[in-house]
């Protein structure tokens, strides 16, 4: 009987070991999954501001890109309107430049109209009285009229040349002649009038000129 009271109590002892054995395991096993799960969350949590904070910089490049291109789309409206504007610009300025250089003689012209009508006036006087004395008289003073508009108002002049020292600037020798009367090179003769703009030659006089006499053997043997 203490044999099996032993045996018995062994039996219980074992068990109960294994009971606690168990048991421990099954703690063990719990606060295994119980970390891992609470390491599972961390990480999962983690990974979620990770995620969160990615989504966040991803919705603000989003954001500058959509205003970058916005900004693009505004600059390149811009850039248009100036182009066509500029495109404007340079038509008209084409066409005032073309306008200034068709009506350039405007004024000339109105200022010759005035002296056109000075000879329709002397025209028609002639035409009347038969005199030919006025009638020369009147173109004479219509002559000197535009002589002095051209110069007040244009600064066209017009120079005389006989007797003075011929200048290839100024004069288009026609005809030479020796002659002792001249040291130098001088006009005796305007054939065509020159003409002065502002200071420079825009026809030069055709004119005669007296070349010096060549000096004699005998005047130089002497």
């Amino acid at each position: 009987m203490a044999e099996e009271t032993d045996a018995k109590e062994e039996l219980k002892e074992e068990e109960t070991s294994g009971e606690n054995s168990v048991s421990e395991s099954t703690e063990t096993e719990k606060k295994e999954k119980t970390g891992k799960k609470e390491s599972r969350t961390k990480k999962d949590t983690k990974e979620d501001k990770e995620v969160k904070k990615l989504k966040k910089e991803i919705e603000k490049y989003a954001s500058k890109l959509e205003e970058a291109e916005k900004e693009v789309a505004e600059l390149k409206d811009q850039y248009l309107r100036k182009q066509a504007d500029f495109e404007n610009f340079r038509k008209r300025m084409f066409r005032e430049k073309e306008d200034s250089i068709k009506f350039a003689n405007t004024s000339l012209l109105n200022d010759l109209i005035g002296t056109i009508d000075d000879f329709e006036r002397a025209l028609q006087s002639s035409e009347d009285s038969k005199d030919f004395d006025a009638f020369h008289s009147g173109v004479e003073m219509i002559e000197k009229q535009l002589l002095s508009m051209l110069d007040s108002n244009w600064g066209l002049k017009r120079f005389e040349s006989a007797g003075e020292p011929f200048d290839p600037s100024k004069h288009e020798a026609l005809m030479m002649e020796d002659s002792a009367e001249y040291d130098v090179q001088t006009v005796i003769e305007d054939y065509v009038k020159g003409y002065i703009l502002h200071d420079r030659v825009i026809r030069p006089a055709k004119v005669k000129v007296g070349n010096p006499a060549p000096v004699k053997e005998e005047e130089t043997t002497t």
